[in-house]
């Protein structure tokens, strides 16, 4: 598929409404009374049937949407081999529940996450916070990333637009006039603190790369929410030393790059999305500033 034949500026607004409906699926199992059913995937993760849910209505939304692109999620991959899916230059990369441990843990810090990927970059993100209202959206055009030009990434605040106790069908001109534009922020003067997202589970790599930056504040949040607080210019750096799949990072990522920052692995290169069996990405940061000198930081443990 050419860069000339994808029509993000189309899709866009539809991709906006499937993580809408499924992040309204998801809340409905979030706020219902009995407990949800939890099981443990392969690798002891959790997986809810809200996961499940969400995963189920985004596939079929999707694939309604564009027939002829194949997609990737956390719940589906299993069922896509390898060998069908490597050679693979367009496809959607899902994460139906990002933060299924928040979720669990009832902070609201969960998203939506829905990426589209060429040639290995992605070029369409939307992460919908659905508990804090938030619907985060991009799309980079490859011809304008082909010369380095940078797009807007925008937020909407959902809340202002809806009555929270009634679900509604995501009015997207009103979506489109409400959201606003967000950009990176500079890095603080010398003495000012850095403000550093961290989610409320990380252990002693962050603890050191935090000593090598001087002095910090930590702002806490789960799930892709964290890099989108980098884009909002809420905080500057977003370190993550712990695993991570494709899917739990691509949409976030377009979001940041089309905002003036970056997601840098250890070597400082933008993290790519190229197919393999794992699917698993580096150690990286979600960074303001992808000039700045950042501290040394390990490719994985």
């Amino acid at each position: 598929m050419s860069d000339s034949s994808l029509p993000l500026e189309k899709w866009l607004p539809q991709v906006c409404e499937i993580a809408y409906n499924a992040g309204q699926l998801i809340s409905e199992y979030y706020h219902q009374d009995e407990e949800v059913d939890i099981e443990s995937k392969a690798d002891g993760s959790p997986v809810t049937e809200a996961d499940k849910a969400a995963d189920d209505l985004i596939c079929y939304a999707l694939q309604k949407l564009t027939p002829n692109i194949p997609l990737v999620t956390e719940e589906s991959v299993e069922r896509v081999p390898f060998e069908e899916r490597q050679a693979w230059s367009t496809y959607w990369l899902v994460d139906p529940l990002d933060g299924t441990k928040e979720f669990i843990a009832n902070t609201g810090e969960y998203s939506v996450n829905i990426a589209l990927i060429h040639n290995h970059h992605p070029v369409l993100g939307v992460v919908y916070g659905t508990e804090l209202g938030n619907m985060y959206f991009a799309i980079q055009q490859p011809e304008r990333l082909n010369n380095g030009m940078q797009q807007a990434s925008r937020v909407a605040k959902l809340e202002n637009l809806m009555p929270s106790n009634l679900k509604l069908k995501l009015d997207w001109p009103a979506v489109l006039e409400q959201a606003i534009s967000i950009q990176v922020k500079p890095l603080p003067d010398e003495g000012s603190a850095c403000k550093v997202a961290v989610s409320r589970r990380h252990g002693g790599a962050l603890q050191r790369f935090m000593g090598q930056l001087g002095h910090c504040t930590t702002v806490k949040m789960g799930s892709a929410l964290k890099t989108c607080l980098v884009a909002e210019g809420k905080v500057d750096v977003y370190p993550r030393f712990g695993p991570t799949s494709l899917w739990d990072t691509a949409a976030a990522q377009c979001i940041l790059e089309a905002a003036g920052g970056a997601v840098l692995n250890a070597a400082g290169h933008p993290l790519e999305y190229i197919q393999t069996e794992s699917l698993l990405n580096p150690f990286f940061i979600a960074v303001n500033d992808k000039n700045y000198n950042w501290p040394a930081f390990p490719e994985v443990m």
